[in-house]
């Protein structure tokens, strides 16, 4: 090839690399952030159904990590609390609920089994420990936002006698899965479980929280319900953008 049509052979590449690099709108990528979360948590519910909403109409992928409750992890920490705790949080709770329009109601039954007055956590718990291990099950199938939100709706609801019938098989179903197979990897694999369980709650301490709920965004922690439109503030910064 003659001189002349090498270098403007090479003129016309570089030319082309170059506004191709400058002109080219790379495709966003999805982010990721894991939601720590429990049954028994009335904030967490109070969360959840607004989480799944943001990665439903956000391009953002919200993992949840199961966590046992306090009253499991640390079963003195009712009885250790001011008197005034208890009043104040069912309170608060109840107007968390009035304000962003969540149906809310006292659990019937309390996924733990506890003496209201003495505030002690009986030995025998037949409902967190299933509730817990089916839903880190259903996080195994990348659909444990669904599972959650649907049960804590059972939970928290109003539902009276959610742990029968077909209460949950149907919260299962409309999370697009099956209870009889969450069901049944609980039993099998609960010591799998129980330890993917508790490595969340390490994750969750190593991200520099260990309450529920909370959201770990890129490392950062955001506690509580009241912090969700701020996790979407620090995620638009990284380039969130709607479905």
């Amino acid at each position: 090839m003659e001189i002349g049509k090498l270098l403007e052979y090479g003129v016309k590449f570089l030319y082309n690399a170059c506004m191709t690099s400058f002109f080219r709108q790379d495709a966003p990528m999805t982010l990721t952030a894991d939601l720590f979360w429990s049954f028994r948590s009335p904030y967490s519910y109070l969360a959840i159904g607004r989480y799944r909403a943001l990665a439903a109409s956000h391009d953002v992928t919200i993992n949840l990590r199961p966590v046992y409750p306090l009253a499991i992890r640390q079963p003195d920490f009712f009885e250790r609390n001011h008197p005034n705790w208890l009043s104040y949080t069912m309170r608060d709770m109840i107007r968390v609920a009035q304000f962003h329009g969540i149906p809310f109601g006292p659990p019937r039954p309390d996924p733990i089994v506890q003496n209201v007055a003495t505030r002690e956590i009986a030995a025998e718990q037949p409902y967190i420990y299933r509730l817990t291990r089916a839903g880190q099950a259903a996080a195994r199938r990348g659909k444990g936002l669904g599972f959650a939100h649907e049960v804590g709706q059972l939970i928290w609801g109003g539902a009276v006698d959610w742990h029968l019938g077909d209460h949950l098989a149907g919260a299962a179903r409309r999370a697009g899965l099956n209870l009889a197979e969450l069901d049944v990897e609980a039993v099998d694999d609960a010591a799998a479980l129980d330890n993917e369980i508790a490595g969340n709650q390490v994750a969750l301490e190593i991200a520099g929280h260990w309450g529920v709920p909370t959201l770990v965004f890129e490392g950062e922690p955001f506690f509580g319900q009241d912090r969700i439109e701020m996790a979407k503030w620090r995620m638009e910064q990284k380039g969130l953008r709607a479905r």
